[in-house]
């Protein structure tokens, strides 16, 4: 009997859609039943985005408020593995995703299965990863695999062509000077290779106890301490300013004090805050760092 793979992600742009296409047609090709559910918001977001509307989302989104999905029907009660795509916004779950997490459906199938995380976000993916990982742990879920897509690019031009891409929809260079945003299309074709990964261990005994070791092999996750550093700060800093937000009437004004400080901190801050860090904390907490980077390295 082939096995029952089920599929189950959000994507506002298509990009995770291209990226589900690739990472399951070799299991498809292995001769699994693979069931593909792209979920829909009831209240959708729209792509692209305008600046108000993206900045609008940030509180519910740290704060982890789930939104209405539209129903959506499964065809099975039972899944030999669930495949969950998901994006990080604001280096929390997106809404959608976050949503889906909760959902009592999800819930109720992804009980006692295993399941592999696959995200695509612009570089910073730790948070929200953490925070997905919980929520299955929680649903009673058996995390076995993680896949952590990224824009590769230096952190201040991702962010420049990432807003060009979700304010304009147009993934293409921006001022023919830029690369394109988001994750670069030959990475999204090759993942692929984590299918036949995956494909691999489905007739296996005691398939999934190292498929992670054999997905990292594969470079399935790449942490990169500057990028660890800088997200750990600003979580809790986003923390904060959701908090405050989320009690104003005046929700507007705050936001775009939120947008500005962004930039400010992005631009200014992170590398002053890099450059100290570099010289007076790393050199010095080696087994600190390693300890933390292991933790995002953790399924369970």
């Amino acid at each position: 009997m082939s096995k029952k793979i089920l599929a189950i992600y959000y994507t506002q742009s298509g990009q995770m859609r291209d990226v589900i296409d690739s990472l399951t047609q070799p299991i498809i090709d292995a001769r699994a039943s693979v069931e593909k559910v792209e979920i829909k918001m009831v209240n959708g977001y729209n792509f692209p985005w305008t600046g108000s509307n993206f900045f609008g989302v940030m509180p519910d989104c740290v704060l982890g408020v789930p939104a209405e999905i539209q129903p959506f029907v499964l065809k099975e009660t039972k899944y030999d593995l669930i495949i969950v795509g998901y994006q990080p916004w604001f280096l929390s779950p997106s809404i959608p995703s976050n949503s889906l997490l909760n959902h009592p459906d999800f819930i109720k199938v992804v009980q006692d299965t295993p399941v592999v995380t696959i995200s695509a976000a612009r570089n910073m993916w730790l948070n929200a990863f953490v925070r997905v990982r919980k929520s299955i742990q929680d649903a009673g879920g058996r995390l076995v695999g993680n896949i952590a897509l990224v824009d590769r690019h230096l952190n201040p031009i991702s962010f420049v062509t990432i807003f060009y891409w979700m304010l304009t929809g147009k993934k293409e260079s921006y001022l023919n000077i830029f690369p394109k945003p988001g994750v670069d299309e030959q990475e999204i074709k090759d993942t692929s290779k984590f299918g036949r990964v995956i494909a691999a261990r489905l007739n296996m005994v005691d398939y999934w106890d190292s498929l992670q070791d054999e997905l990292m092999h594969n470079d399935a996750v790449n942490i990169k301490y500057p990028l660890m550093f800088i997200e750990g700060k600003a979580r809790i800093i986003f923390s904060v300013w959701a908090k405050i937000i989320s009690k104003r009437k005046n929700k507007g004004a705050w936001l775009a004090a939120f947008k500005y400080y962004l930039f400010f901190a992005l631009f200014i801050v992170a590398p002053i805050a890099l450059t100290v860090d570099m010289i007076l904390i790393r050199p010095f907490f080696g087994d600190r760092i390693q300890e933390k980077k292991n933790f995002y390295l953790q399924l369970n």
